[in-house]
C-alpha cells in the first residue's frame, strides 16, 4: 500500500509524461480555486520510465501525445521538440532527483521545482538531462534555494530515494504516470483521463476517450479533509 501523509497527494510521475504535465497543470489550478494552497501539499515521487524500460523515452511517442494533451490544458505550456534531436533529454534521473532534494527545504520547494521542470522540458525544449539545466531552472524558481539542491545532488543524497519510489512501480502499486494518491486510500491513475492508441504507438495518433477535469475538485477535497483531522 502507498504510504500518504495527511495533507498531501502523493503524485508518481515521469517528468517527460506529457499526461503528467497535464494533471500538475490540474493540481495546481484546483487547489488554488479551493483556497487550499496553505492546506494542501504536493508529494512528488518518480516514476522513471527510463529505469523501468530499460531505455530512453521514445521521442515519437512524446509527438504524438502532445497535441492531445496539449488541447486539454493549453496554459500549461508546449512546444513540439524544435531543439535538434542530439539535445533531447534521454534521462530524467538528475532532474527527478533534484526534485527529491529540493524536499530538504520542504514539500512547497519540492512542488515549485517539480513544475518548472516539466515548463522548462514541455514549454522551453530545454534538455532536463544536464546538471547546469536543471540547475538554472532551480536557480529561476523563487521558492527553490538552488545552491542547496546542488549540494545535494553532488553529495548523492537523493538517489535512493528515488529510485525506491521507481520500485513502487515496480511492485505494481503504482501502474501509469501519472498516478495520484489521497491519504484516505484513494488511488487515481491518470485521473478523469482515459485513451488509446489507434495503432501502435508513436506511429498512430492518440485517441482521447474520456476527459472529466472535476475529478481533480475530489481529490484535493480528500487531501484537504484529512488535513483538518
Amino acid at each position: 500500500m502507498i504510504s500518504v501523509l495527511p495533507g498531501t497527494v502523493a503524485v508518481y510521475a515521469d517528468l517527460a509524461c506529457p499526461w503528467a504535465h497535464v494533471a500538475v497543470q490540474r493540481l495546481w489550478r484546483t487547489r488554488a480555486e479551493l483556497g487550499l494552497d496553505e492546506v494542501v501539499r504536493f508529494d512528488h515521487r518518480a516514476v522513471l520510465l527510463e529505469v523501468i524500460n530499460r531505455g530512453s523515452l521514445p521521442k515519437p511517442v512524446i509527438d504524438a501525445e502532445i497535441p492531445v494533451t496539449a488541447e486539454m490544458e493549453p496554459d500549461a505550456g508546449w512546444r513540439l521538440w524544435a531543439e535538434p534531436d542530439w539535445r533531447w533529454p534521454v534521462s530524467r534521473l538528475l532532474a527527478a532527483e533534484a526534485v527529491q532534494a529540493a524536499k530538504e527545504q520542504g514539500l512547497a520547494a519540492s512542488e515549485a521545482l517539480d513544475r518548472a521542470l516539466r515548463r522548462a522540458f514541455f514549454a522551453d525544449n530545454a534538455c532536463i538531462t544536464m546538471r547546469h539545466v536543471v540547475l538554472d531552472v532551480a536557480e529561476s524558481s523563487p521558492s527553490v534555494d538552488a545552491a542547496a539542491v546542488g549540494e545535494a545532488l553532488d553529495a548523492g543524497r537523493a538517489r535512493a530515494a528515488t529510485i525506491a519510489q521507481v520500485d513502487d512501480f515496480v511492485s505494481g502499486g503504482v501502474i501509469t504516470s501519472p498516478h495520484l494518491f489521497t491519504p484516505d486510500g484513494g488511488s487515481w491513475p491518470n485521473p478523469g483521463v482515459d485513451y488509446q492508441w489507434a495503432g501502435q504507438p508513436g506511429t498512430s495518433p492518440v485517441v482521447l476517450k474520456a476527459d472529466d477535469p472535476s475529478v481533480y475538485r475530489r481529490i484535493l477535497t480528500r487531501a484537504a479533509e484529512h488535513a483538518r483531522e
